[in-house]
């Protein structure tokens, strides 16, 4: 049983592992001059692999089940058991698991060393020129070479992380075989609010707590908090990055999105009045209008929010009104902020969108052309921050990887 894997990355080297495991011939093709090398990237270099808790709204995609269908083949304690048994240890930090020596690298090498004693044949800067079905197996045309595969698993990634999109994808190959895709748009990605540019050019730099809420057309979509970051173009951060596929769809379809940022989002509006009336009542009216604001947020912010209300830092607190000041500081709850797009894929942890579930089986095969797989990216799945995409890599190179090893061959 010859099995072709076109994509090195973690979906693919998993599912060459376990094809191999089950004693399947394996090869994989890779593009890049090295396999997994956007392992190396995750995490901040650390490499989150998994999470603690893994459930049904981690993950996103046009079908629904994903998690009970799926993930649940191979989850998140079976991952850490698999990367166990090669002799990594690991850490947990607020639920996120990391290899202990807190080096992407180790991951990827317990991979590679699992592929040399398997004996999984890796042809790296090998980018298929042509896939093609042929009697009851697969013709792979790489470039004077021709290679003949049984099966087939394509684990070719997504647009993320890459700076050009150019030559051949897994979703021209996916394509080519009868398939369908969900629009891709970039995931897991900042978001930008161009026409303020002067405005988050003075706040770039500024890190805090907030709640952010997504509009798209006027009706709420998605809420997360978290740990915001302000930078010269938009906003980023985890909690930006949760909700940057609803966001991503909204633009492709060219609708309205709106971010409303509560910054004091500990306080509910009775409570936050109740503070701003105690300290009015109690502050020196010859005091400057900007030191009322102190402690409030950031000093950035706080200017912000003075000018944006039409107040001078510099005045005497006396020259306004209690209205003119609680509106200053009520901003600081519900800053609304027009989104003008995402940055680009070559900015994404991930995408979404991909080849429909819908045309795949529990096995994740083609249910359009036998013997065809997938894994990975490629798909219509993608999950949260913390983990959850790389479990996605490694659940459905596993399914994949085992399901094209021991599927049969037609009896001749």
């Amino acid at each position: 049983m010859k099995i072709g894997i076109i994509g090195g990355g973690a979906s693919g080297i998993m599912a060459a592992i376990i094809a191999a495991d089950s004693g399947a011939e394996v090869t994989i093709l890779e593009k890049k001059d090295r396999i997994g090398k956007k392992i190396l990237a995750t995490g901040n270099g650390k490499c989150n692999f998994t999470n603690k808790i893994v459930e049904k709204d981690d993950y996103i995609s046009q079908k629904e089940g994903i998690y009970q269908n799926y993930i649940s083949q191979f989850d998140e304690k079976r991952v850490l058991h698999f990367f166990a048994e090669q002799g990594m240890l690991a850490k947990e930090k607020s639920g996120y698991f990391y290899p202990r020596s807190e080096q992407a690298s180790t991951v990827l090498d317990v991979l590679r060393k699992k592929l040399q004693e398997k004996g999984v044949t890796v042809l790296t800067e090998s980018c298929p020129d042509s896939l093609k079905r042929q009697g009851e197996g697969f013709v792979v045309r790489l470039g004077k070479k021709t290679l003949f595969f049984h099966h087939l698993i394509l684990a070719c990634g997504s647009f993320a992380g890459e700076k050009l999109q150019e030559g051949i994808s897994g979703y021209d190959y996916a394509q080519k075989f009868g398939h369908t895709l969900v629009p891709v748009v970039p995931a897991l990605v900042q978001l930008r609010a161009d026409h303020d540019r002067e405005v988050f050019k003075a706040i770039a730099g500024v890190r805090c707590e907030a709640k952010i809420t997504l509009y798209i057309e006027g009706k709420m979509r998605a809420r997360e908090r978290g740990e915001l970051q302000l930078t010269d173009y938009g906003i980023s951060g985890i909690p930006v990055f949760q909700l940057s596929r609803h966001a991503a769809y909204g633009f492709h379809t060219q609708k309205k999105v709106k971010a409303s940022i509560d910054f004091l989002p500990e306080y509910d509006d009775g409570e936050w009045e109740g503070l701003i009336r105690e300290k009015w009542e109690g502050f020196n009216p010859q005091a400057l209008t900007e030191d009322f604001f102190l402690g409030f947020l950031n000093k950035k912010l706080n200017l912000h929010f003075i000018r944006k209300a039409g107040l001078k830092p510099q005045q005497p607190m006396g020259n306004y009104s209690y209205e003119q000041i609680l509106q200053a500081c009520l901003q600081m709850k519900n800053w609304e902020v027009e989104l003008t797009g995402t940055n680009p894929f070559a900015s994404a942890q991930v995408c979404a969108g991909g080849v429909s579930m819908d045309e795949v089986t529990l096995q994740l095969e083609s249910r359009k052309v036998k013997g065809l797989f997938f894994a990975g990216e490629i798909l219509d799945v993608d999950g949260r921050c913390g983990g959850y995409n790389l479990q996605w890599a490694w659940t459905s190179g596993y399914i994949a990887g085992k399901a094209a090893a021991e599927r049969r061959l037609p009896s001749v």
